[in-house]
C-alpha cells in the first residue's frame, strides 16, 4: 500500500528586488512509495532533493502538483504526529545534553512524560549514545550529532521517517551501525525516505531508488533494476575454442570478446546469451561458470547523469 504519493510536483523560487528571476528547483516530480520500504533519493547538489522533502513536510508549498502522506493531502496536520524528520545540518542548543535534546523534542511532539522516560534510554542505546547521554551536545562530534539527530527523529515513534544525509560525517563503523538501525526500523514496518550522497550506503539498504537531476526525475526503480541496465555476462569454459565456433558466432553477429578462458558479452540481451551458450554446446565446449555482471550504483548514477547532459 502506498503511503507517500507525489503527482507532478514542481517548485519555482523567485529572487531579485522585484522577484522576477525564477529558479526552477523541481519539475513535474511524481513517485509512489509503498509502506515498509527504504526509499532513497539521489542526485547531485542542487538537484532538488531537499525541496521534495520540504514539500512533503509542508515546510514549503509546491508551485504545482499534489502530494499525499498516509492518505492525507499535503498539507495536513493529521500526519505530523506520524512523521519523523532529521534535516541536513541540524543544530541543537549547545547547553542541552543528549538526553535533554530528546526530551525537548518529545515534549514538542506531545509525547507523554511516562512514555519519554521509557523511550529515551532505548533510543540512546539504539544509536550508541547511552554513555554520552549526560554530555553537552556542544562537545559532541559530527557523528555523535548525527546519531542524536536520528534518535530525535524517532522520539514520537513515527510511521514515516524523513532523513536528509543521516550518515554525513559519521565514521565507517558508525555508518554500519546506522544502517543496521534503519534495517531494524524497516522490519518494524516503518517507511524511510532517505536523501544521501553516499551511494555505497544507499545500495546496501534501499528497496527503491530515485535519481534526480536539475529538478527532474531521471530514473526510479530497485537497485537491481538500476544496476543491470544493458546486461553484461561472462562465461568461463574449459579447453580451447574451435575456429568453427568463432566463425559461427561472427555470422550470428554476436558481440563478444575472449580473454583466456573467459567470454565477455557486453550490453547483451538474453537471446544473445542463449545463442552463445547454444553455440558453445554445439561445438563441444564445456562451460564452467556463467556470471551476470552489474555496475555499482555509483557507476549507474554517473552514467544516467551523463545521459541527461547529452539530451
Amino acid at each position: 500500500m502506498s503511503v507517500i504519493e507525489a503527482e507532478s510536483l514542481s517548485k519555482v523560487y523567485y529572487s531579485g528586488i522585484r522577484k522576477k528571476k525564477q529558479v526552477h528547483a523541481l519539475h513535474n516530480f511524481s513517485v509512489s512509495i509503498d509502506g515498509g520500504q527504504i526509499f532513497s533519493l539521489l542526485g547531485p547538489n542542487g538537484a532538488g532533493k531537499t525541496t521534495i522533502i520540504k514539500i512533503l513536510l509542508s515546510i514549503v508549498r509546491p508551485s504545482q502538483g499534489t502530494a499525499t502522506i498516509l492518505g492525507h493531502t499535503v498539507p495536513d496536520v493529521k500526519t505530523r504526529d506520524r512523521v519523523g524528520y532529521l534535516p541536513e545540518n541540524h543544530k541543537y542548543p549547545g547547553y542541552f545534553t543528549g538526553e535533554q535534546v530528546l526530551r525537548f523534542f518529545g515534549e514538542l511532539s506531545n509525547v507523554p512524560k511516562k512514555t519519554l522516560d521509557e523511550r529515551i534510554p532505548d533510543l540512546l542505546h539504539m544509536v550508541g549514545l547511552n554513555e554520552w547521554r549526560s554530555m553537552k551536545v556542544r562537545k559532541y562530534s559530527k557523528g555523535m550529532l548525527q546519531r542524536v539527530g536520528l534518535a530525535q527523529a524517532l522520539i514520537n515513534d513515527p510511521d514515516i521517517l524523513f532523513l536528509d544525509e543521516p550518515t554525513d560525517g559519521v565514521d565507517p563503523v558508525g555508518r554500519k551501525e546506522i544502517r543496521e538501525v534503519l534495517k531494524g526500523l524497516k522490519y518494524q514496518g516503518k517507511t524511510i525516505f532517505l536523501n544521501s550522497h553516499l551511494l555505497s550506503e544507499v545500495e546496501m539498504i534501499s528497496d527503491q531508488v530515485a535519481i534526480l537531476d536539475r529538478g527532474s526525475l531521471v530514473r526510479v526503480g530497485t537497485v537491481e533494476e538500476l544496476t543491470t541496465q544493458g546486461s553484461s555476462f561472462e562465461i568461463t569454459f574449459e579447453g580451447a575454442l574451435p575456429p568453427a565456433f568463432t566463425e559461427e558466432a561472427s555470422a550470428h553477429v554476436l558481440k563478444m570478446s575472449v580473454r583466456g578462458k573467459t567470454i565477455s558479452l557486453a550490453s547483451s540481451t538474453t537471446a544473445d546469451l542463449n545463442a552463445t551458450i547454444d553455440l558453445l554446446r554445439k561445438h563441444g565446449v564445456s562451460i564452467t561458470s556463467l556470471t551476470k555482471l552489474r555496475k555499482s550504483l555509483e557507476d549507474s548514477f554517473i552514467d544516467l547523469l551523463k545521459e541527461g547532459v547529452k539530451q
